[in-house]
């Protein structure tokens, strides 16, 4: 590639929308020479990782819920079953997109149950001991539409 041009380097620091555009334009009009091609690579990178994020989230607040749902069943409701419901099938659909997150899945799995654990501890005023250390969740019990912990 060629010297980026210094217009297009200002409005990244200055206009993402704009840059965004911008780029969109030269790429349809094959323009190679005038992408920013630094910052783009720089742009697709972070949208893979922000992809990684959303399903670590996701996976936390599932969590978050199912120990919510084990661990205080007088407190169960419609609103923690309607959570669980929603995560379920926002994670199903983040996988149907990204399939390529799928081998990611046992660590994000990892990441998702620390910050339930802390998500868990804030909502139900349960102390940390009152957790397990790592998820005794299989993945099967987390994605299975009819799985709700009764112990």
């Amino acid at each position: 590639m060629k010297m980026v041009n210094p217009s297009l380097k200002t409005l990244y620091h200055t206009d993402f929308y704009g840059w965004t555009q911008e780029q969109a334009k030269l790429l349809r009009d094959q323009q190679w020479q005038q992408l920013d091609g630094a910052n783009l690579i720089e742009e697709i990178e972070a949208l893979g990782r922000q992809e990684r994020r959303e399903l670590v989230n996701r996976l936390g607040v599932l969590l978050e819920h199912l120990l919510k749902w084990r661990h205080q069943p007088e407190r169960r409701g419609a609103s923690w079953q309607a959570t669980i419901r929603e995560q379920r099938r926002k994670i199903d659909r983040l996988l149907q997109q990204s399939p390529s997150l799928k081998p990611y899945l046992e660590e994000a799995l990892q990441e998702g149950y620390e910050d339930a654990i802390d998500l868990a501890v804030r909502e139900s005023g349960l102390p940390y001991e009152a957790f397990p250390e790592n998820c005794s969740f299989t993945l099967e019990q987390m994605f299975d539409p009819k799985f709700f912990p009764n112990d």
